[in-house]
């Protein structure tokens, strides 16, 4: 499975809500928006990520939305 379904699969799991995409760069981007342990766990599994994945590194920046429910979004 690859990392953007994976996301989206824990991500529901968690019950954090916002967005993944690949970007046009090869990077993965994720919008995380819920309470601050789900989110933190999101972050911990996102620096592993799914079997088979290579996480280089992860950079975090404060984002703002507002989302109802956890998404993948098509590469820009």
């Amino acid at each position: 499975m690859f990392f953007r379904e994976s996301m989206s699969q824990k991500a529901r799991e968690l019950g954090v809500t916002g967005w993944v995409t690949n970007r046009s760069d090869g990077s993965v981007e994720v919008m995380l928006q819920g309470t601050e342990t789900a989110v933190a766990a999101a972050i911990e599994w996102a620096r592993h990520g799914p079997a088979f994945a290579h996480v280089d590194k992860l950079e975090i920046a404060d984002g703002w939305g507002e989302y109802s429910d956890f998404q993948r979004q098509p590469t820009p």
